[in-house]
């Protein structure tokens, strides 16, 4: 039993490791990228929350940063994420009897500018968007604000992710 653990233990990182090109995150990342730069993102939506294109520059670095093992670089990087936030809307998604909305619906649009140095052929701009329901009466302010836009901009980032390096 130890003799096959010992195996277990020294063949793992092998196979893991040989390929070089292989994430548990499902990343495909080419041997040659070392580094990922995310510019500053300009907020050109029609309705401007203040300081939302540093959170969701800091969403990108995070996500990242946690699923790869690439640097955070401030110029030159192997890969560029760089764009603008082209939508913050607020509609009502439900009514009540009274004609008031029971449920309103945040939406964020991200337009998103893909270069990889070692692969120009993946290359991509593509606009990203997801939504977060609150209900009617709040009103989006404090954490049912901060709670909206962390959740919409887990799913784009992901989505980002996915795109650019796992190729989905």
């Amino acid at each position: 039993m130890k003799i096959l653990k010992l195996i277990v233990l020294c063949i793992v990182p092998l196979i893991s490791t040989s390929c070089g090109i292989y994430s548990f995150t499902g990343a495909s990342i080419s041997p040659d990228t070392k580094t990922f730069q995310v510019n500053r993102f300009e907020n050109n939506a029609l309705l401007v929350e203040p300081g939302l294109e540093l959170t969701f520059r800091n969403s990108m670095i995070e996500i990242l940063e946690n699923q790869t093992n690439l640097n955070n670089v401030n110029s030159n990087g192997d890969l560029l994420y760089e764009g603008e936030i082209t939508e913050y809307r607020i509609s009502p998604t439900t009514a009540t009897s009274e004609n008031t909305a029971a449920q309103n619906r945040l939406t964020i649009s991200v337009k998103i500018h893909f270069f990889d140095k070692n692969d120009p052929e993946a290359e991509f701009d593509k606009t990203f968007s997801f939504f977060s329901d609150f209900n009617g009466p709040a009103i989006l302010t404090g954490s049912v604000r901060d709670g909206a836009i962390e959740e919409i901009f887990e799913r784009i980032t992901q989505d980002i992710f996915n795109a650019s390096l796992a190729k989905w």
